[in-house]
């Protein structure tokens, strides 16, 4: 442990630290899909169609919007917060050339809560089609950005929250890398309910195993004929970096 002058434990240094640029790229292309910098004029009616699959609204249900009546309406939600820095908002466009949405916008995510000075940023506003869900490409967005965040950003954390009731988003998290941090109670009122949210993260020391396994399960030799994998993402990762056993109980 190290201490300074005074005895006291002190964390380790972080040499040459500098804050962290904000984010700026305009796409971030891949092998499934492209990450287009939100658009109203090119992406807000596609997204509004893609979304009218999701009969019922329940893919709205934790976000503190949504879903909404009209494309009219749809289009102003794009538009406000296709002007913000932060959250930095991406279209997420199908770029498998036999899929039926190919070259379409399918969902959308962005970075927020942008912490230069402590080189910290979280993914957050998740919101796919039912044309995104399930699929290669739906996971290709999230190594996207991942790899932005550390690799071209040089960020140190990157975050993970959502209501602690939200399951699939939870088990999402859990898949992509993330570990789980803990909760904090009562942190927001969502749609006049209460919201206890889980913190999830990946710091940059995690992110090298993370990566290789998104490599390889992105790997084209990973899905068969149908584009069904071959080897779950945490398979995968589990091959990257195997766990310790767990200590035996006393």
């Amino acid at each position: 442990m190290r201490t300074n002058l005074y005895g006291q434990p002190v964390g380790d240094p972080v040499p040459d630290w500098q804050p962290r640029p904000r984010p700026d790229a305009s796409a971030l292309t891949g092998s499934f899909c492209r990450l287009e910098r939100l658009d109203a004029s090119r992406h807000a009616a596609e997204l509004f169609e893609a979304d009218r699959a999701d009969g019922n609204g329940a893919s709205w249900t934790y976000l503190p919007y949504g879903p909404f009546a009209d494309p009219g309406a749809y289009t102003v939600w794009v538009e406000q917060m296709a002007a913000r820095p932060d959250p930095y908002f991406f279209a997420v466009v199908d770029t498998v050339e036999s899929s039926p949405t190919a070259g379409r916008a399918v969902g959308v995510l962005s970075l927020m809560r942008v912490h230069q000075e402590a080189g910290s940023i979280e993914v957050g506003h998740i919101h796919y089609s039912p044309a995104l869900q399930h699929r290669p490409a739906g996971t290709e967005a999230h190594y996207l950005l991942g790899s932005y965040v550390f690799d071209q950003l040089g960020y140190r954390r990157y975050e993970w929250k959502c209501d602690t009731l939200n399951e699939p988003s939870r088990r999402a998290a859990e898949r992509l890398g993330f570990s789980y941090e803990g909760i904090f109670r009562q942190s927001q009122v969502v749609k006049g309910r209460n919201r206890d949210t889980a913190w999830y993260a990946i710091i940059d020391g995690d992110w090298p195993a993370v990566r290789s396994a998104f490599e390889a399960w992105l790997s084209p030799d990973n899905f068969d004929a149908n584009g069904r994998q071959r080897s779950a993402l945490q398979t995968r990762r589990r091959k990257v970096a195997p766990r310790e056993s767990a200590p035996a109980e006393r």
